[in-house]
Protein backbone atom coordinates (compact mmCIF):
# COMPACT_ATOMS: atom_id res chain seq x y z
CA UNK A 1 0.00 0.00 0.00
CA UNK A 2 1.08 3.50 -0.43
CA UNK A 3 2.15 5.91 2.30
CA UNK A 4 -1.28 8.40 1.23
CA UNK A 5 -4.46 6.69 1.38
CA UNK A 6 -5.22 4.85 -2.09
CA UNK A 7 -7.64 7.35 -3.00
CA UNK A 8 -5.61 10.13 -2.79
CA UNK A 9 -3.91 9.10 -6.63
CA UNK A 10 -7.37 8.68 -8.12
CA UNK A 11 -7.61 11.74 -10.04
CA UNK A 12 -9.29 10.66 -13.10
CA UNK A 13 -12.74 11.77 -13.82
CA UNK A 14 -15.30 9.05 -13.91
CA UNK A 15 -17.57 8.69 -16.90
CA UNK A 16 -21.13 9.24 -16.15
CA UNK A 17 -24.43 7.43 -16.72
CA UNK A 18 -27.96 8.97 -16.48
CA UNK A 19 -30.28 5.95 -17.14
CA UNK A 20 -33.87 5.92 -16.87
CA UNK A 21 -35.09 2.96 -14.90
CA UNK A 22 -39.21 3.62 -14.73
CA UNK A 23 -41.70 5.83 -15.38
CA UNK A 24 -40.15 8.61 -12.86
CA UNK A 25 -37.01 6.46 -11.64
CA UNK A 26 -33.49 7.97 -12.31
CA UNK A 27 -30.30 6.83 -11.48
CA UNK A 28 -26.60 8.99 -12.37
CA UNK A 29 -24.19 6.43 -11.64
CA UNK A 30 -20.11 6.84 -12.12
CA UNK A 31 -18.02 3.68 -12.11
CA UNK A 32 -17.67 3.28 -8.89
CA UNK A 33 -18.05 6.73 -7.34
CA UNK A 34 -21.25 7.55 -5.12
CA UNK A 35 -24.57 7.07 -6.82
CA UNK A 36 -27.43 9.59 -7.00
CA UNK A 37 -30.72 9.10 -7.54
CA UNK A 38 -33.25 10.88 -9.26
CA UNK A 39 -37.65 10.32 -8.92
CA UNK A 40 -39.43 12.74 -11.03
CA UNK A 41 -43.13 13.15 -9.67
CA UNK A 42 -45.84 14.58 -10.98
CA UNK A 43 -45.57 17.83 -9.10
CA UNK A 44 -41.46 18.01 -8.19
CA UNK A 45 -38.33 15.76 -8.40
CA UNK A 46 -36.24 14.32 -5.12
CA UNK A 47 -32.92 13.58 -5.07
CA UNK A 48 -30.99 10.73 -3.37
CA UNK A 49 -27.85 11.52 -1.97
CA UNK A 50 -26.66 14.54 -2.66
CA UNK A 51 -22.72 14.68 -3.50
CA UNK A 52 -19.92 15.53 -1.81
CA UNK A 53 -20.03 19.47 -2.95
CA UNK A 54 -22.92 21.95 -4.04
CA UNK A 55 -20.22 22.29 -6.84
CA UNK A 56 -20.67 18.93 -7.79
CA UNK A 57 -24.43 18.59 -7.50
CA UNK A 58 -24.43 21.02 -10.45
CA UNK A 59 -23.77 17.95 -12.79
CA UNK A 60 -26.94 16.03 -11.23
CA UNK A 61 -28.98 19.17 -11.75
CA UNK A 62 -28.25 19.42 -14.98
CA UNK A 63 -28.73 16.28 -16.21
CA UNK A 64 -32.50 16.58 -14.31
CA UNK A 65 -32.80 20.18 -15.69
CA UNK A 66 -32.65 18.58 -19.50
CA UNK A 67 -35.79 16.11 -19.11
CA UNK A 68 -37.81 18.68 -16.17
CA UNK A 69 -38.22 21.79 -14.96
CA UNK A 70 -40.17 21.10 -12.02
CA UNK A 71 -38.81 22.13 -8.55
CA UNK A 72 -36.17 19.63 -6.88
CA UNK A 73 -38.22 19.85 -3.45
CA UNK A 74 -36.72 16.69 -1.70
CA UNK A 75 -33.27 16.11 -0.84
CA UNK A 76 -33.39 12.27 0.67
CA UNK A 77 -29.70 11.60 2.66
CA UNK A 78 -29.57 7.65 2.74
CA UNK A 79 -26.71 7.83 5.62
CA UNK A 80 -24.31 10.73 7.25
CA UNK A 81 -21.21 10.11 5.37
CA UNK A 82 -19.90 13.36 3.80
CA UNK A 83 -19.00 12.22 0.11
CA UNK A 84 -23.25 12.16 0.18
CA UNK A 85 -24.85 15.09 2.14
CA UNK A 86 -22.40 18.09 2.00
CA UNK A 87 -23.40 19.18 -1.79
CA UNK A 88 -27.22 19.19 -1.05
CA UNK A 89 -27.06 23.24 -0.33
CA UNK A 90 -26.42 23.41 -4.01
CA UNK A 91 -30.41 22.53 -4.71
CA UNK A 92 -31.42 25.48 -2.71
CA UNK A 93 -31.94 27.46 -6.06
CA UNK A 94 -34.09 24.81 -7.39
CA UNK A 95 -37.05 24.69 -4.94
CA UNK A 96 -35.70 22.41 -2.05
CA UNK A 97 -37.77 22.30 1.12
CA UNK A 98 -37.10 19.63 2.88
CA UNK A 99 -33.87 17.41 3.82
CA UNK A 100 -34.95 13.89 4.92
CA UNK A 101 -33.14 11.75 7.13
CA UNK A 102 -33.70 8.59 9.73
CA UNK A 103 -32.82 9.53 13.41
CA UNK A 104 -29.68 7.72 13.36
CA UNK A 105 -28.55 9.64 10.44
CA UNK A 106 -29.64 12.61 12.23
CA UNK A 107 -27.72 11.35 15.41
CA UNK A 108 -24.69 10.90 13.55
CA UNK A 109 -24.60 13.98 12.17
CA UNK A 110 -24.49 15.76 15.57
CA UNK A 111 -22.32 13.14 17.41
CA UNK A 112 -19.71 13.15 14.73
CA UNK A 113 -20.30 15.31 11.54
CA UNK A 114 -17.55 17.62 11.67
CA UNK A 115 -14.54 14.83 12.51
CA UNK A 116 -16.29 12.99 9.56
CA UNK A 117 -16.52 16.12 6.90
CA UNK A 118 -12.90 16.58 8.03
CA UNK A 119 -11.68 13.06 7.33
CA UNK A 120 -13.57 12.49 4.06
CA UNK A 121 -12.40 15.82 3.03
CA UNK A 122 -8.55 14.19 2.80
CA UNK A 123 -9.60 10.99 1.90
CA UNK A 124 -10.83 11.79 -1.30
CA UNK A 125 -9.54 15.20 -2.64
CA UNK A 126 -11.13 14.92 -6.39
CA UNK A 127 -14.18 13.67 -4.66
CA UNK A 128 -14.07 17.41 -2.87
CA UNK A 129 -13.35 19.52 -5.54
CA UNK A 130 -14.24 23.24 -4.80
CA UNK A 131 -14.26 21.85 -1.15
CA UNK A 132 -14.68 25.98 -0.37
CA UNK A 133 -18.30 26.04 -1.85
CA UNK A 134 -19.29 23.87 1.10
CA UNK A 135 -21.45 26.04 4.01
CA UNK A 136 -20.66 23.69 6.84
CA UNK A 137 -22.68 20.32 8.18
CA UNK A 138 -26.12 19.19 6.09
CA UNK A 139 -28.55 19.06 8.98
CA UNK A 140 -31.98 16.96 8.19
CA UNK A 141 -35.07 19.56 8.43
CA UNK A 142 -37.21 16.55 8.54
CA UNK A 143 -36.78 13.75 10.49
CA UNK A 144 -38.15 10.37 11.09
CA UNK A 145 -37.86 6.92 12.86
CA UNK A 146 -38.54 4.05 11.02
CA UNK A 147 -40.41 4.74 7.89
CA UNK A 148 -42.54 7.74 5.90
CA UNK A 149 -44.48 7.84 2.61
CA UNK A 150 -44.20 10.84 0.46
CA UNK A 151 -46.99 11.33 -2.34
CA UNK A 152 -45.48 12.86 -5.07
CA UNK A 153 -48.89 13.67 -7.08
CA UNK A 154 -50.19 10.30 -7.63
CA UNK A 155 -46.61 8.20 -7.10
CA UNK A 156 -46.14 7.05 -3.33
CA UNK A 157 -42.67 7.13 -2.59
CA UNK A 158 -41.34 5.13 0.33
CA UNK A 159 -38.44 6.30 2.63
CA UNK A 160 -37.54 3.42 4.93
CA UNK A 161 -35.08 2.77 7.61
CA UNK A 162 -34.92 -0.82 6.97
CA UNK A 163 -32.29 -1.63 9.55
CA UNK A 164 -28.12 -1.36 10.59
CA UNK A 165 -25.36 -2.23 8.27
CA UNK A 166 -22.99 0.34 6.37
CA UNK A 167 -24.65 2.70 9.44
CA UNK A 168 -26.72 2.66 12.50
CA UNK A 169 -28.66 5.23 10.38
CA UNK A 170 -29.39 3.19 6.55
CA UNK A 171 -32.18 4.73 4.45
CA UNK A 172 -33.57 3.74 1.59
CA UNK A 173 -36.02 4.72 -0.90
CA UNK A 174 -39.00 2.31 -2.31
CA UNK A 175 -40.94 2.87 -4.99
CA UNK A 176 -42.96 0.46 -4.91
CA UNK A 177 -45.43 0.77 -8.01
CA UNK A 178 -42.47 0.53 -10.04
CA UNK A 179 -40.00 -1.73 -7.90
CA UNK A 180 -37.03 0.45 -7.81
CA UNK A 181 -35.06 0.40 -4.38
CA UNK A 182 -32.28 3.20 -3.88
CA UNK A 183 -30.09 1.00 -1.34
CA UNK A 184 -27.25 3.74 -0.44
CA UNK A 185 -24.51 1.73 0.58
CA UNK A 186 -26.32 -1.06 2.19
CA UNK A 187 -25.93 -2.57 -1.47
CA UNK A 188 -22.80 -2.20 -3.57
CA UNK A 189 -21.95 -4.15 -6.97
CA UNK A 190 -18.31 -3.95 -8.73
CA UNK A 191 -17.20 -1.76 -5.63
CA UNK A 192 -15.73 -2.47 -2.11
CA UNK A 193 -18.51 -1.86 0.71
CA UNK A 194 -16.95 0.61 3.14
CA UNK A 195 -17.33 -0.74 6.73
CA UNK A 196 -15.52 1.79 8.99
CA UNK A 197 -19.07 2.54 10.35
CA UNK A 198 -20.33 -0.51 10.01
CA UNK A 199 -22.53 -2.88 11.86
CA UNK A 200 -21.17 -5.91 10.50
CA UNK A 201 -23.27 -8.19 12.53
CA UNK A 202 -26.81 -7.03 11.61
CA UNK A 203 -25.95 -6.09 7.94
CA UNK A 204 -27.01 -9.17 6.39
CA UNK A 205 -30.63 -9.40 8.13
CA UNK A 206 -31.07 -6.12 6.99
CA UNK A 207 -29.95 -6.71 3.67
CA UNK A 208 -31.83 -10.11 4.00
CA UNK A 209 -35.14 -7.42 4.82
CA UNK A 210 -34.54 -5.06 1.63
CA UNK A 211 -34.86 -8.14 -0.37
CA UNK A 212 -38.56 -9.17 0.79
CA UNK A 213 -39.41 -6.26 -0.73
CA UNK A 214 -38.90 -7.84 -4.29
CA UNK A 215 -37.59 -4.94 -6.14
CA UNK A 216 -37.10 -5.45 -9.93
CA UNK A 217 -34.37 -2.25 -9.76
CA UNK A 218 -31.49 -1.88 -7.27
CA UNK A 219 -30.21 1.73 -7.55
CA UNK A 220 -26.43 0.59 -5.26
CA UNK A 221 -24.45 2.93 -3.40
CA UNK A 222 -21.58 2.59 -5.58
CA UNK A 223 -21.42 0.64 -9.41
CA UNK A 224 -23.88 0.24 -11.85
CA UNK A 225 -27.62 0.28 -11.50
CA UNK A 226 -29.03 -3.12 -11.21
CA UNK A 227 -31.68 -3.16 -14.00
CA UNK A 228 -33.00 -7.10 -14.08
CA UNK A 229 -33.83 -9.50 -11.13
CA UNK A 230 -30.90 -11.43 -12.23
CA UNK A 231 -28.33 -8.59 -11.49
CA UNK A 232 -30.44 -7.37 -8.54
CA UNK A 233 -29.68 -10.81 -7.23
CA UNK A 234 -26.02 -10.61 -7.54
CA UNK A 235 -26.15 -7.30 -5.52
CA UNK A 236 -27.51 -8.77 -3.00
CA UNK A 237 -25.14 -11.52 -3.28
CA UNK A 238 -21.65 -9.55 -4.06
CA UNK A 239 -23.10 -7.36 -0.89
CA UNK A 240 -23.42 -10.34 1.39
CA UNK A 241 -20.08 -12.38 0.48
CA UNK A 242 -18.40 -9.29 0.94
CA UNK A 243 -19.54 -8.11 4.42
CA UNK A 244 -19.75 -11.52 5.74
CA UNK A 245 -16.13 -12.41 4.14
CA UNK A 246 -14.62 -9.64 5.62
CA UNK A 247 -16.31 -10.42 9.18
CA UNK A 248 -15.71 -14.04 9.58
CA UNK A 249 -11.90 -13.17 8.83
CA UNK A 250 -12.31 -10.59 11.94
CA UNK A 251 -13.63 -13.29 13.79
CA UNK A 252 -11.13 -15.76 13.00
CA UNK A 253 -8.78 -13.21 13.98
CA UNK A 254 -10.04 -12.78 17.01
CA UNK A 255 -10.09 -16.07 18.25
CA UNK A 256 -6.22 -16.15 17.69
CA UNK A 257 -5.27 -13.03 19.04
CA UNK A 258 -4.17 -10.88 16.06
CA UNK A 259 -2.90 -7.85 16.00
CA UNK A 260 -4.24 -5.74 13.33
CA UNK A 261 -1.74 -5.45 11.01
CA UNK A 262 -1.42 -9.38 11.14
CA UNK A 263 -5.34 -9.54 10.76
CA UNK A 264 -5.05 -7.73 7.78
CA UNK A 265 -2.74 -10.49 6.19
CA UNK A 266 -5.45 -13.00 6.56
CA UNK A 267 -8.21 -10.42 5.41
CA UNK A 268 -5.98 -10.12 2.19
CA UNK A 269 -5.87 -14.13 2.22
CA UNK A 270 -9.80 -14.47 2.10
CA UNK A 271 -10.47 -11.16 0.17
CA UNK A 272 -8.33 -10.26 -2.42
CA UNK A 273 -9.10 -13.43 -4.68
CA UNK A 274 -12.81 -12.23 -4.58
CA UNK A 275 -12.78 -8.54 -4.34
CA UNK A 276 -8.89 -7.10 -5.22
CA UNK A 277 -9.60 -6.04 -8.79
CA UNK A 278 -13.03 -3.86 -7.72
CA UNK A 279 -13.15 0.18 -7.54
CA UNK A 280 -11.70 1.08 -3.87
CA UNK A 281 -11.25 -1.77 -2.86
CA UNK A 282 -7.44 -0.39 -1.98
CA UNK A 283 -8.69 2.37 0.04
CA UNK A 284 -11.33 0.96 2.06
CA UNK A 285 -9.78 -2.42 3.08
CA UNK A 286 -8.01 -0.94 6.07
CA UNK A 287 -10.92 0.97 7.42
CA UNK A 288 -12.72 -2.09 7.00
CA UNK A 289 -10.27 -4.30 8.93
CA UNK A 290 -9.88 -2.08 11.47
CA UNK A 291 -13.50 -1.61 11.95
CA UNK A 292 -14.21 -5.30 11.76
CA UNK A 293 -11.35 -6.05 14.43
CA UNK A 294 -13.31 -3.93 16.59
CA UNK A 295 -16.80 -5.50 16.33
CA UNK A 296 -15.14 -8.96 16.56
CA UNK A 297 -13.43 -7.64 19.80
CA UNK A 298 -16.91 -6.45 21.42
CA UNK A 299 -16.81 -3.19 20.31
CA UNK A 300 -20.54 -2.48 19.60
CA UNK A 301 -20.66 0.82 18.28
CA UNK A 302 -17.66 1.87 15.24
CA UNK A 303 -15.53 4.32 17.01
CA UNK A 304 -15.34 7.77 15.55
CA UNK A 305 -12.69 8.54 12.68
CA UNK A 306 -11.17 11.76 12.49
CA UNK A 307 -8.86 13.01 10.28
CA UNK A 308 -5.59 11.95 12.97
CA UNK A 309 -7.14 8.72 13.57
CA UNK A 310 -7.08 8.01 9.57
CA UNK A 311 -3.60 9.17 9.38
CA UNK A 312 -2.71 6.82 12.11
CA UNK A 313 -4.53 3.68 11.06
CA UNK A 314 -3.33 3.64 7.47
CA UNK A 315 0.59 4.36 8.54
CA UNK A 316 0.56 2.07 11.24
CA UNK A 317 -0.79 -0.96 9.17
CA UNK A 318 2.83 -0.04 6.45
CA UNK A 319 4.87 0.03 9.02
CA UNK A 320 7.58 -2.98 9.07
CA UNK A 321 7.04 -5.06 12.48
CA UNK A 322 9.54 -5.45 15.09
CA UNK A 323 11.64 -8.15 15.14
Amino acid sequence: MSKAFASVADLEEKPVSFEQLSEHCWAYTAEGDPNTGIIIGDDAVMIIDATATPVSAQSVIAKVREITDKPIKYVVLTHYHAVRVLGASGYRDEGLEQIIASRGTYELIRERGQQDMESEISRFPRLFQSVESIPGLTWPTLVFEQGISLWMGDLEVRILHPGRGHTKGDTVVWVESEGVLYSGDLVEYGAACYTGDAYLTDWPATLAALQALKPKKVVPGRGPALDTPEKVEEGFEYTRDFVTTLFESAKEAAARDLDLKDAMALAREKMDPKFGHVFIYEHCLPFDVTRANDEARGIVDPQIWTAERDQEMWHGLQQEQPK
